[in-house]
Formats: C-alpha cells, structure tokens, sequence
C-alpha cells in the first residue's frame, strides 16, 4: 500500500513539474479559443434573434466589441454602436449590408474573414426562396445594428 502511495506521489509531482514547465515555456500566457459550432436557424424577420444568435458572441449585446468571445480574438470587435458617429452622424446601412452580403477581411479574425452572412443563411433556405429570405435577414440584420446607434 505504501508503494503504491508513494508512486502516486511522485506520478502528481511529476504531472505538475511538467505542467508548470509548459506554461513557463510558452511564457505562461494561455491563449484563448473560440469554439466554432454549426449556427441555427433564427427567424429571418427578428433582427434581434439574428443578432444575439449570430453577432453578439463577438459584438457583445449592446454592439460595442465586447461579447464573450471577444477577448480570444487578435484584434478587438468593431464597436458596431458608433458607426452612425464616426461617420458624421449617418448609419452606413448600404455598407454594413455589404459586409454581412459579400464578407471582409479584418484583422479581429487572424488569417480568416469575418462569417460571410448571406452564404450562411443561404444554407437555411429552399432554393427557390434563398435570394429572397436571404436578403430579408440582412436587411433586418441591418437594421437592428441601426437600432444600437448611440446619440
């Protein structure tokens, strides 16, 4: 019994020697990382659901770059709350439409692009209803992301 004890002893000693020499070598910084799972289908005519079930985990709730899973990304979310303001007082609908039909490349993704929406949502949809549907989703998208403007 006492072998065993002591063998176990040495088995936890070792597991955290080798733990802690790990974390030293990778200068004891841990990375985060976003799980990436399949999305679900929200209504195409609640902006809000598609916000909180697509934009949120990233853009945070209010749309100020701060959702849960902002941290693990390598530059921060755009503060999707002050697009109006930073461009003299104008939500820029037809260019946030853009983004959400046909992608951009941003530097908050590393190597990757943003999520290109409209491919995504296309996956929801009939063939014979996608065109439509999907852009009903981005224009009601777009306009909840309006609704966040601050003054």
């Amino acid at each position: 019994m006492k072998r065993i004890s002591f063998l176990a002893v040495i088995l936890l000693l070792s597991c955290g020697l080798a733990a802690l020499s790990q974390g030293q070598a990778a200068g004891t910084t841990q990375e985060k990382a976003i799980k990436k799972v399949p999305i679900e289908q929200t209504s195409a005519s609640s902006g809000e659901e598609m916000y909180g079930a697509y934009c949120a985990v990233c853009h945070g709730k209010a749309g100020k770059g701060d959702g849960p899973a902002a941290s693990a990304l390598k530059t921060a979310p755009a503060d999707l709350s002050t697009l109006a303001k930073r461009n003299d007082g104008k939500f820029p609908g037809d260019h946030v439409a853009a983004i959400l039909q046909f992608g951009t490349a941003t530097p908050a993704h590393g190597t990757a692009d943003m999520p290109i929406w409209s491919t995504l949502f296309r996956g929801f949809e009939s063939r014979t209803a996608t065109d439509g549907v999907v852009q009903l989703r981005i224009r009601n998208l777009t306009k909840y992301i309006e609704s966040l403007q601050t003054k």
